[in-house]
């Protein structure tokens, strides 16, 4: 019986590659089903990866510093007796084939090391319509249509000749390159016969200057502002993704904000008793509340707990909260599962947990992928009021502000209290503001009445 295959996992829907750190178990080693055997970077986060079988470590296919297409194998396990499968990693899952882009298949659940993961409506492959030749990815047609291509020019690099957003992009690239070499060619090219002396000018009358030819003016350098102290820094590869994912996000969701003031003074109150003689690095935090009062918001409201693709609004049965967690390259959203139906205690302790293992790089791939709905908190950091940007492929991310005391008029009297903004960030394509207002107002109802969450 054949050993088998571990392949480099997908753990987020725009990840198409991945590199591996280090190597946790060497060949030979003995691993068990769970435990960590590599440590990989993907653009945005180092992930320790776990045996999903238990046996003996076969043969390592990918060594450190080395980088694999998403699907590759990397490893084989097996038990005692069994043959490593004799083929090499590009025979098994060629790079063209898998993990190449958006529209590559994936490898079967069981060959990934991994449990059943919400794949977002955007991974699915698209059914060809009748008598129609070009095959595409939906995020293909939709670029393609934006930047008026025409998918039947496009060479396919997807299984089947499929054409991906990356074949999207590198047409336009090409396309690019050639209209400015046109253009080049056109440009009348200066002379070669070396240039006579200026002319003598009369008396009192200036000496013209030959004009510089165009090309040697582009290709200077353009000259730094004077007297500008200034320092360029090339972003991180995580920077980049994030960068190349916000953008991707604001320029195809259209994002619309609704804000509600909810007064936190029980919460405050509920929560000093709740940490009373409790270590500091137990203690329940304003963002567990919201947490809570969020997930459970959501099972009322799941228009909230959403994804949008091509005309089809998918609708999340589990509600996964992604937290927003500051690294110095930048932000990622670790996640929550089944957070509805866990306690108080319990979102405090796994926030904890997250927050420290994704400071030190040992997220699981189950912490990082399959979110449905993110919560960006800044109110540790004073900030009052904000708007979030979407988490694709999530329709909705909340943006929570700072718990401060505030005028407050309750019962016709002017006073001071306890308050908290929040900020819902929602694709108008998903809900409407009516959607969100409701939702919004639920978890007001509840944060003011803190003690449901404590059933």
């Amino acid at each position: 019986m054949p050993a088998t295959t571990v392949v480099m996992p997908k753990m987020g829907y725009d990840m198409t590659e991945g590199k591996i750190v280090r190597w946790l178990k060497h060949e030979g080693d003995q691993v068990q089903k769970g435990e960590p055997v590599a440590e990989i970077e993907t653009d945005k986060v180092n992930i320790q990866i776990e045996a999903f079988a238990s046996g003996k470590l076969q043969k390592i296919l990918i060594a450190e510093g080395e980088t694999a297409p998403v699907g590759q194998p990397i490893a084989q396990i097996g038990e005692p007796g069994e043959e490593p499968v004799k083929v090499s990693p590009a025979e098994a899952f060629p790079a063209q084939a898998v993990g190449a882009g958006e529209g590559a298949e994936a490898p079967p659940e069981e060959v990934l090391g991994r449990g059943p993961e919400m794949r977002p409506e955007t991974e699915r492959a698209e059914p060809e319509e009748e008598g129609e030749r070009v095959r595409a990815s939906p995020v293909a047609r939709r670029l393609a249509q934006e930047q008026g291509v025409e998918l039947s020019e496009v060479p396919g690099s997807g299984p089947g000749g499929r054409i991906t957003k990356e074949d999207v992009e590198r047409f336009l690239t090409e396309a690019a390159k050639r209209q400015v070499g046109a253009e080049e060619r056109r440009a009348p090219a200066p002379s070669a016969k070396v240039p006579s002396a200026p002319p003598t000018a009369e008396p009192g009358q200036p000496v013209a200057q030959p004009e510089a030819p165009a090309a040697r003016a582009e290709a200077a350098p353009a000259a730094p502002t004077t007297g500008v102290a200034s320092e360029t820094r090339e972003l991180t590869r995580m920077g980049q993704a994030i960068a190349r994912h916000m953008s991707d996000s604001k320029r195809t969701i259209p994002h619309f904000y609704a804000t509600v003031e909810i007064e936190m003074s029980r919460v405050v109150d509920l929560r000093e008793e709740l940490n009373e003689g409790v270590p500091k690095e137990e203690r329940i935090s304003f963002n567990d509340f919201v947490t809570k009062a969020t997930a459970q918001a959501l099972t009322k409201h799941p228009k909230m707990n959403a994804s949008y693709d091509e005309g089809k609004v998918t609708l999340y049965k589990e509600i996964n909260l992604g937290m927003a967690i500051a690294l110095e390259e930048g932000l990622i959203a670790p996640v929550i599962r089944d957070c509805d139906r866990k306690s108080l205690l319990e979102i405090a302790r796994e926030s904890r947990d997250l927050a420290a293992r994704t400071r030190e790089g040992k997220l699981r791939v189950e912490d990082y992928s399959g979110g449905t709905f993110t919560i960006s908190n800044m109110g540790m950091l004073g900030v009052e009021e904000f708007s979030a940007i979407i988490n694709p492929p999530q329709a909705a991310i909340l943006a929570v502000g700072a718990v401060a005391l505030r005028p407050m008029v309750k019962d016709g009297a002017l006073g001071v209290a306890h308050t908290m903004k929040v900020t819902l960030s929602m694709d108008h394509r998903v809900a409407n503001g009516a959607d969100a207002g409701r939702f919004l107002m639920e978890i007001k109802k509840l944060l003011e009445s803190p003690a449901r969450l404590l059933m």
